[in-house]
């Protein structure tokens, strides 16, 4: 069975949604970060960073929201969560890597400034400059959304799921940018989607 270590409002809700969408049994651990669990002793043999998610699969342990929605989607090939042929595959692993190391970073300095400076004077001047870089980033997937119902190959794939978790962490910022509306558009568009509500349900404290 998988066990996917969680927190509420954070990247675990990516895979989340592919668990969700596999049909496979699972549970979920909190990993209780305002109490520092991500920091135990035990955490960090599954996740050396203390980052949430991380996944168990029997004797297998995978850290990382992408690397674990990867594996999922490959382990599950039947679900149609990852194309299989290598092109298509490496154009969904690019976006993928898109969002994971621009869009998501961005997102982390925009939401936590006081992690990236010592100097409280500094967190004003942080939440502006990611302000534009959030507005390009998610600017980048807005235009692809224009004539697409989702953001790869016209079906739900891992993209999807991570993208949403995106959305999700990112809703008020996305209200407030007039210019993401394809983007907006899509968030309801997919939140009502059976998977997603269950999961959005289920990840609360």
């Amino acid at each position: 069975m998988y066990t996917l270590f969680y927190y509420p409002q954070s990247a675990s809700l990516a895979p989340h949604i592919l668990l969700e969408l596999i049909g496979e049994p699972y549970q979920l651990e909190l990993v209780d970060i305002k109490k520092n669990a991500n920091r135990s002793a035990q955490y960090l043999t599954l996740s050396p960073a203390g980052q949430v998610p991380a996944l168990v699969d029997d004797d297998f342990t995978l850290f990382e929201s992408a690397a674990i929605s990867q594996y999922l989607a490959e382990k599950h090939i039947d679900k149609q969560l990852i194309p299989t042929e290598l092109k298509p595959k490496s154009q969904c692993l690019q976006w993928m890597h898109f969002m994971s190391a621009s869009i998501h970073s961005d997102l982390l300095m925009y939401t936590y400034p006081e992690r990236h400076t010592q100097s409280a004077l500094m967190y004003d001047d942080l939440i502006r400059s990611q302000q534009g870089r959030l507005e390009e980033g998610f600017g980048i997937i807005d235009t692809l959304l224009a004539d697409n119902h989702y953001l790869f190959a016209n079906q739900f794939t891992l993209c999807d799921s991570y993208l949403f978790m995106l959305c999700e962490r990112a809703k008020t910022f996305l209200e407030k940018t007039p210019s993401l509306k394809n983007v907006r558009r899509y968030y309801r568009q997919i939140a009502a989607t059976p998977a997603i509500s269950k999961a959005l349900e289920m990840a609360e404290f």
